[in-house]
């Protein structure tokens, strides 16, 4: 049983390995370039503004206006909907496989 896990696992590393050759050229032409300027330098970032230490008060919900009264909406007419029509018949399948008459094999025409 050892065996072909032994040749899957063959199988992944020469796989690994062929894809990983492209790789390894791509890196060595990147070793073989110019080496590249320096970046320029970035200014000095701003400092953060400082936070107030203490949270302010909350609004006092009794200093408040009161609020508008909502408008008195007209009644809606009541909708009925007319009456379903009929469905038609659908004929049902039946759920019962039919039994089959046994057949009996056919004869030999040899005898052991």
């Amino acid at each position: 049983m050892a065996s072909p896990n032994f040749f899957s696992l063959a199988f992944f590393i020469a796989i690994f390995s062929f894809s990983s050759m492209d790789v390894s050229l791509a890196a060595r032409r990147l070793q073989q370039l110019p080496p590249v300027p320096p970046m320029p330098t970035l200014p000095p970032l701003p400092a953060l503004p400082t936070w107030p230490t203490t949270q302010p008060s909350l609004p006092n919900p009794a200093t408040f206006p009161p609020l508008p009264s909502l408008p008195n909406l007209p009644n809606a007419p009541k909708v009925t909907l007319p009456p379903l029509p009929s469905l038609p018949f659908i004929p049902t399948f039946p759920t019962a496989i039919p039994s089959f008459p046994f057949l009996s094999p056919p004869p030999t025409l040899y005898s052991p």
